[in-house]
């Protein structure tokens, strides 16, 4: 028999429990303000009893089309509190992905961020029939827009609190953990977004199973920055009502690195490409310094690796070494770690796959970066490493509960408490793909599990090049690979059915602007400086180093070098920052048949070198 728990009542013992501690830090006309439990508790009472006040009955979905937000957590629990279902949406995702995902699962209100928002939302309504209340949570709407604001809606849950109370306290009675808590539609690389069904349950067992890992204590400060449409931080969300956490939401993303110097995080949750700049702008930083800064970088992360090797060998740091490593830090490693707040203990990155380069010389520098692993299928994780049992470049153990194994073919299937075994909205077919009859979740990823339970990615089995010779290559590891070299900022690398691999490559403009600086050119339009002979050359070695790694079939013979970066505005990324390689492919057609058109340069081949070069 299911248990009555749901996700609302795990807040409204939080506030019991936890009345006048601090929940939520939030920054308002540049100062930082601070909302108790007690105070969370009673916008989202004033929240759920102005849903009911709307007309909203028990099971309807109801969207949020916002970025991340004090409010957007505070909805998401009010509609959980009337018996609702939350719908999140991407900000970023198009007109045609909104309306879509609105008329797919049928959502009767919306809750918008800001005037901005509703205007567009307002000239797609007629596409939109089923849409009965639109909310705007920053800025009231004019009374002519057809739309409640934020303020307005929970003074109308004050104003019927008497009236409507008994009904609130109903629909918690007669909630169950085996209600549906939320339709969450996957960013998705190809094709339209599927909408995963997630009931309070499999949230709850994956909070249940987190919990007993070591890491997180009560009272811990995370500056939440991530998209609350993604179920990685929606679970960050999640966590820190369940575990008793102090939330600090960023400005904005772009305020990220100042919101961390102010707030002083004991832990973040974040993708791999925040590292990445992190780490690119350290090595800037001290490429432009004196001889003598670069010397005593060099000895201090020399330290710091070693103690990193130990540590990951769970073994001893002998005391000469640690006096040593105390001094590194002192005089140099602790400037880098106060650039996530200086109070630190770890961060957890997901979304996508970090190059162990990276988390190994951010470890050595003093920040220990665990990976995790799941899908917004498994709400959404799998594995996670643990701050005391950690191995790089693996994306840690199962968690609590939840059973992995690998299919003959190499493929991660999974069986959980937390997995959403009710499939996808409407769309039986891929339900019965993904979810098999005897509890397992196939993944769509391949990988394998080492000697210890350790899981280790190898690709996504879609993306898998098979070659026209039929080698299989994992197009990741390379991609990887290339990223960890400071003049590369992206890499796609393209070879299906093809010949051999090709790669894509976006450089990293603070690197160029040194790179020129160090080297006396004097070019600066960007479009001539990525055809300097010197630049191709450096871009080259990135490139050849990297083969140098890899047997001869997956090498990356030829490169082409993007005029810009990758965005998720142009539609070339998720909102998780994953390259849509299908439609990466498609825009740069040209560029990636003139690669494999070129005749080849006399010296490419085998030696690790690529043999052509070209600038799109």
């Amino acid at each position: 028999m299911a248990t009555p728990e749901t996700l609302a009542r795990v807040l409204f013992r939080r506030v019991e429990q936890s009345s006048d501690a601090v929940a939520e830090l939030l920054k308002r006309d540049g100062r930082w303000e601070r909302l108790t439990w007690r105070e969370v508790g009673t916008i989202v009472r004033e929240v759920a009893l102005g849903l009911l006040a709307l007309g909203r009955g028990p099971g309807e979905p109801i969207a949020i089309l916002s970025r991340s937000r004090a409010e957007w957590v505070h909805a998401d629990l009010a509609i959980f509190a009337v018996g609702d279902v939350t719908v999140p949406i991407y900000p970023t995702f198009t007109d045609e992905q909104v309306t879509y995902i609105v008329r797919d699962v049928g959502a009767r209100a919306l809750f918008v961020e800001d005037r901005e928002v509703l205007d567009r939302i307002l000239g797609l309504r007629d596409r939109m029939p089923t849409l009965a209340d639109v909310v705007v949570i920053a800025g009231e709407p004019e009374a002519s827009a057809g739309a409640l604001g934020w303020n307005a809606l929970r003074r109308r849950g004050r104003g019927e609190a008497e009236r409507l109370a008994p009904v609130l306290a109903e629909r918690a009675a007669s909630a169950r953990s085996e209600d549906v808590a939320t339709i969450v539609y996957t960013s998705g690389t190809t094709g339209d977004p599927k909408g995963v069904i997630q009931t309070h349950a499999n949230h709850l067992a994956t909070l249940a199973a987190l919990a007993q890992l070591p890491g997180v204590r009560r009272g811990d400060t995370h500056l939440l920055f991530l998209p609350l449409a993604h179920s990685f931080a929606r679970l960050e969300a999640l966590m820190a009502i369940h575990r008793g956490l102090v939330t600090a939401f960023a400005e904005s993303v772009d305020r990220v690195a100042q919101n961390l110097g102010e707030v002083h995080p004991d832990f973040v949750f974040a993708v791999p490409r925040l590292f990445e700049k992190a780490q690119a702008r350290i090595l800037a930083s001290v490429a432009s310094g004196s001889v003598v800064t670069r010397r005593l970088f060099a000895w201090a992360m020399y330290v710091g690796r070693r103690v990193s090797a130990l540590e990951q060998a769970r073994r001893p740091v002998p005391l000469a070494l640690r006096a040593e490593h105390r001094l590194a830090h002192r005089t140099v490693l602790s400037k880098l770690t106060q650039a996530f707040g200086g109070r630190l203990r770890f961060a957890v990155s997901g979304g996508a796959p970090l190059a162990r380069e990276i988390a190994e010389f951010f470890h050595a520098a003093g920040v220990l970066i665990v990976e995790g692993y799941g899908l917004t299928e498994t709400c959404p994780a799998l594995t996670f490493n643990r701050i005391d049992n950690f191995r790089f470049g693996s994306v840690g153990q199962a968690i609590p509960g939840v059973e992995l194994r690998i299919a003959p073919d190499g493929e991660i299937l999974a069986r959980g408490p937390n997995v959403a075994t009710r499939g996808y909205l409407g769309k039986p077919a891929e339900t019965a793909e993904a979810f098999r009859p005897d509890g397992w979740l196939a993944t769509g990823d391949l990988g394998r599990l080492d000697d210890e339970g350790f899981l280790w990615i190898t690709d996504r089995k879609k993306d898998l090049i098979v070659t026209s010779g039929g080698a299989n290559i994992a197009p990741q590891p390379i991609e990887n690979g290339l990223r960890t070299d400071p003049i590369v900022n992206q890499a796609v690398v393209i070879g299906d059915r093809r010949p051999y691999p090709v790669a894509l490559l976006t450089l990293d403009p603070g690197e160029l602007r040194r790179l020129a600086r160090d080297r006396g050119i004097l070019v600066t339009d960007p479009g001539l400086l990525l055809r300097h002979p010197e630049i191709v050359a450096r871009v080259d070695r990135a490139v050849a180093a990297v083969n140098a790694r890899l047997q001869s079939y997956a090498r990356v013979k030829r490169f082409a070098v993007l005029p810009g970066e990758l965005t998720e505005d142009a539609g070339e990324l998720t909102p998780t920052q994953k390259v849509r390689r299908r439609y990466v492919a498609e825009k740069y057609r040209a560029e990636i048949e003139a690669l494999y058109r070129a005749e080849w340069q006399a010296g490419g081949g085998d030696d690790g070198r690529s043999s052509e070069v070209r600038i799109a």
